[in-house]
């Protein structure tokens, strides 16, 4: 599977996440435990959309594979949602 076919909605949930996780750095106290929740929650949202789609038959890429595919998709498109 290229990086071109990688699930739209599985780029847009790690898109999610990494910007929670960037949130993170202008943050202090109780702003930043609420961030880091809302991090969390989109981290977890992720995990398990990659494990549903890993576990479809119609896919023969291995979960960690397919996770770290899209990671690198989104961490080097043109707009890194971590800067």
């Amino acid at each position: 599977m290229a990086d071109t076919d990688l699930p739209d909605d599985l780029i847009m949930l790690e898109r999610s996440s990494e910007e929670a996780r960037a949130a993170l750095a202008s943050l202090d106290s109780e702003a930043f435990e609420e961030q880091w929740r809302a991090w969390r929650d989109a981290a977890e949202r992720f995990q398990a959309a990659v494990t549903e789609h890993a576990a479809r038959e119609d896919v023969t890429m291995p979960r960690h594979q397919l996770e770290q595919a899209v990671k690198r998709a989104v961490r080097h498109a043109e707009e890194d949602p971590a800067e």
